[in-house]
């Protein structure tokens, strides 16, 4: 720094305050002075730790903040190491003072860090935190995992919806309402006496289970295509269902092609997940979809629409969209 300069350090609070750019450390130790409003400040306390002294101004009003500010930086380079709430009208208050002046100091900007992809799901957390907690929302407080499966079934289909519409910002809402089903459900986990669980860990599992299902990505297996990909899972599921019943004292032993598909799933979307089982597996579908019995008739048009890359269940709510609008 040259001298008559005033420099606004900004970091984004979603990162650790000490981890900052190596200009932004060059301008920290090149100051003549570093100020802050507290020492109990994130970032004010990050760069004392790592001894760079800071002074402390106190909890003023912006006015008063931004004149002290531009005075000092007047004979001097000064810093002043944002707090987290962004000092809210200081910007403003600088400003006004500097174009009052003949010769007013440099002001400029320097950002010491900023937003990791993601970043955001840490707000929601603290949020999702702040609403459950003790002197939050009384509702919120109240609610249970079965208490807010309702919720999580009408998000998703609402999601569906969204999606179908091709309205990019409905889209984004209405994702954002799913993620808060996921969000909830972890901080409700938290307070399990016997078995918590929390959003890291609901996260680490995920995590762990798309590394070990991707070994063509992750590892040295091959899997060029979407096929060799698909029998690639059915191979780790396999293993892995295995590794469940030894662990359980069970026999993993033959499951039928129902198995593990919800009850509450759309009709056709379970017959969907059956016939690609099905299909995966070499079976026959020949008999089940002979005859003139109306379910095997559905099944029929079920596997006629997924062999032409189509889902008969979105299909099927396309066609009852036209039906209404031609009502």
């Amino acid at each position: 720094m040259s001298g008559r300069r005033l420099t606004f350090l900004v970091a984004s609070p979603r990162v650790a305050p000490g981890l900052l750019s190596r200009a932004a450390w060059q301008a920290l130790e090149g100051a003549g002075a570093v100020l802050a409003r507290e020492a109990e400040e994130p970032l004010a306390a990050a760069v004392a730790d790592s001894g760079v002294p800071v002074g402390h101004l106190g909890a003023v009003p912006a006015p008063s903040l931004a004149r002290t500010l531009v005075e000092r930086a007047a004979s001097a380079d000064v810093l002043w190491v944002s707090s987290a709430d962004g000092d809210p009208g200081l910007t403003d208050a600088v400003a006004a003072e500097v174009t009052r002046l003949p010769d007013p100091p440099e002001v400029e900007v320097l950002v010491g860090s900023w937003d990791v992809p993601g970043s955001r799901l840490l707000d929601l957390v603290a949020v999702m935190d702040r609403l459950r907690s003790p002197g939050g929302c009384p509702w919120d407080a109240e609610q249970t995992h079965e208490s807010l499966v309702k919720y999580l079934l009408e998000e998703a289909h609402e999601a569906v919806e969204a999606i179908e519409s091709g309205d990019r910002d409905h889209i984004r809402e209405e994702l954002g309402d799913v993620l808060l089903q996921v969000a909830f459900q972890s901080r409700v986990g938290e307070e399990h006496p016997d078995d918590p669980f929390d959003i890291d860990a609901v996260a680490a599992g995920i995590v762990e289970k798309l590394v070990r299902r991707h070994p063509h990505v992750f590892a040295d297996t091959d899997a060029t295509t979407p096929e060799e990909v698909e029998r690639n899972w059915e191979v780790i599921k396999a293993r892995e269902r295995a590794e469940k019943a030894s662990h359980s004292g069970g026999e993993a032993g033959h499951e039928s092609l129902l198995h593990g598909i919800p009850a509450s799933l759309s009709t056709l979307l379970v017959a969907e997940k059956v016939l690609a089982r099905l299909e995966r597996t070499g079976g026959d579908l020949g008999g089940a979809t002979a005859g003139e019995d109306v379910g095997a008739q559905l099944l029929a048009l079920v596997a006629k629409a997924r062999g032409g890359g189509h889902s008969a269940d979105a299909l099927l709510r396309k066609a009852l969209r036209g039906l209404d609008a031609q009502v």
